[in-house]
């Protein structure tokens, strides 16, 4: 059961961000000359004092990752001591892959459901996908007999947009592949107990580009909104609330069946279609699941995460963060990380330019209705962010395709 090796990383987090992260970095500074290492530790660089500093913050960031632990036990219905021979023994050595999606996840909290994050890089994604709703697809009045819309949000992350389009009255379903997202967002849209309940140092285990040891330490608090209450807030004051579901696995296994064809009025894809090793699939599965006359947004980069890619698969990817580039050396791919990083794997891949893009989208049976390139956010005038430390001196900006297509 690959989804629980998965719950390996959140407990062990604490213990090998300290090693990574501050002792290697003591033992680097031990190993300089006496006189150069004691420049460094003393005032005004105290560099020693930087370090406690950052175990302190790295402290506040594994108190989030074992809560969200325990929730991840209690949900597969897991002990935490397991028996060594059991076949439901989650706990062993945790991949360098899997602790890199661990400062991911925290930055990803960082991203969704912080008040600076979520003004910064979320809500000008969130306005321009409520401007093509309400002119495309628009909620009907409370106790309307026409129906709600049901939207399909595939790559839903840790579940904010999801929130978002539930809380403005639409039937939203998220889709995601990641359990490390999967274990956080359901900690986040389920199991917190008020706003402001865990503070984060996003930045606090990034040492290159830093303009100022207080930015690193910047600390941010969340949930800032909680999604409970929100939600039970908005609809007693008779405002028009959706259902909320996530689902788990591959967006193409899951959607290409035939199941589920013609199941949703919308899809939105937001810093997604990237994420296809071949982009055709994509569109397969797209135009199965849209109901003729459906609507499909689009926004976001062009950053394939297969760029490249050699068979066999089983490298890490690049992500929108840049934090997860392609190794130099292939290594052996497990089960588990070849289902959840590469989908099904199929053989094959393809890099697309937006033109390119934007030709294919009619051939399966899709009209454009608009598009445009979005060079800088309505909210920010920025370009759009993914995770970014505003106050690194090393920005990675995107210029994001938007484009409306409907199922003919």
């Amino acid at each position: 059961m690959f989804g629980l090796t998965v719950l390996t990383w959140r407990s062990q987090y604490r213990k090998n961000t300290h090693y990574r992260t501050t002792h290697c970095r003591r033992q680097n500074l031990y190993a300089m000359p006496e006189s150069q290492w004691r420049m460094l530790a003393e005032p005004p660089i105290s560099l020693l004092d930087t370090l406690t500093a950052i175990d302190d913050a790295i402290d506040k960031n594994a108190d989030l990752a074992e809560d969200i632990l325990q929730e991840g036990l209690s949900s597969f219905g897991l002990d935490e001591r397991p028996a060594i021979d059991s076949t439901l023994n989650w706990r062993g050595s945790a991949r360098s892959n899997d602790l890199a999606k661990a400062h991911s996840t925290i930055r990803q909290f960082y991203r969704d459901w912080s008040r600076e994050g979520y003004k910064a890089e979320v809500e000008p994604l969130v306005d321009t996908i409520m401007a093509d709703l309400s002119a495309l697809l628009p909620v009907p009045p409370r106790n309307s007999a026409c129906p709600t819309p049901s939207l399909l949000l595939p790559g839903a992350g840790l579940g904010r947009l999801l929130f978002e389009l539930c809380y403005r009255g639409y039937h939203a379903t998220g889709n995601e592949i990641s359990y490390h997202q999967l274990l956080a967002s359901h900690f986040i849209l389920n199991s917190t107990g008020h706003t402001d309940q865990y503070t984060i140092y996003p930045f606090a285990t990034t040492f290159t580009n830093v303009t100022s040891r207080a930015d690193q330490l910047k600390s941010v608090t969340i949930p800032d909104i909680h999604p409970g209450r929100a939600l039970e807030s908005r609809a007693d004051s008779d405002g028009v609330v959706g259902e909320m579901n996530m689902t788990a696995g591959d967006f193409v296994l899951a959607y290409s069946d035939p199941n589920v064809k013609d199941s949703f009025h919308g899809i939105v894809t937001v810093f997604f279609i990237d994420t296809a090793p071949n982009f055709i699939r994509y569109l397969e599965t797209i135009r199965n699941c849209l109901k003729q006359g459906g609507i499909w947004i689009n926004i976001g980069p062009l950053l394939w995460h297969f760029d490249g890619r050699e068979q066999p698969i089983g490298i890490a990817t690049e992500s929108h963060a840049g934090q997860d580039v392609p190794s130099s050396k292939p290594q052996p791919a497990t089960s588990r990380e070849m289902e959840e990083d590469k989908g099904i794997g199929e053989p094959g891949s393809f890099e697309l330019t937006d033109e390119e893009v934007l030709q294919l989208i009619p051939r399966f049976g899709f009209r454009i209705l608009k598009h445009e390139i979005i060079a800088r956010a309505p909210r920010t005038d920025e370009a759009f962010g993914y995770m970014q430390d505003p106050s690194s001196l090393l920005q990675s900006r995107y210029r994001c395709s938007h484009w409306v297509a409907t199922k003919l």
